[in-house]
């Protein structure tokens, strides 16, 4: 019989802070069990595994950078729209990198996996910081990867300590969305 106050969300969103504390890699069932006050085997009953929880754990932070940026570029255009979805997202990624990195390599089992809902969700909001630029449809998949690329990297370097000089991390970063924005204006 699962334990009271326990079910699959309380689960996941149990390992996801766990592994925001203690780091992605080093997030066990044995250590989430612990945390929860019951034996490993009483997890079970909530989620499949490791690999379950896992992904519903990705699905989660997904999920919630998705809220974020998405409600950060409401009412912003442009310039404005990518600072806001490009502040948003690294905010995310520093404050939860345990459940951030949860969703590097998840690959959707297919259209109604609840990754590729969450997914689309983001890659939404970001695509409709792209409408304020002058892009051609054909270079929209394009221009999101570099989004991703520049947001990502930056995001998880910084949560990751790899940003160790004494120029200020804020101002970098105001540089490399100064930097997306000429990109996709010279687009």
């Amino acid at each position: 019989m699962p334990r009271a106050g326990l079910d699959p969300a309380a689960v996941v969103a149990a390992g996801a802070a766990l592994a925001d504390e203690v780091g992605f890699a080093r997030l066990t069932m044995g250590l989430l069990a612990e945390r929860l006050g019951v034996r490993t085997p009483s997890l079970y009953k909530h989620v499949g595994g490791l690999d379950d929880l896992n992904r519903r754990i990705a699905v989660l932070a997904v999920s919630e950078a998705a809220d974020s940026v998405g409600a950060a570029v409401q009412g912003y255009a442009g310039r404005d729209a990518l600072a806001a979805a490009a502040r948003a997202f690294r905010a995310f990624v520093v404050e939860h990198p345990g459940r951030y990195a949860a969703t590097i390599g998840v690959v959707p089992t297919g259209p109604d996996d609840p990754m590729a809902v969450a997914s689309l969700r983001l890659l939404g909001a970001f695509t409709a910081v792209l409408r304020g630029y002058e892009i051609a449809e054909s270079d929209v998949d394009h221009a999101l990867r570099m989004l991703r690329s520049l947001c990502h990297g930056f995001a998880t370097l910084q949560a990751g300590g790899g940003f160790q000089w004494s120029a200020d991390i804020d101002e970098s970063f105001e540089w490399l969305i100064a930097f997306a924005d000429r990109g996709l204006r010279a687009l």
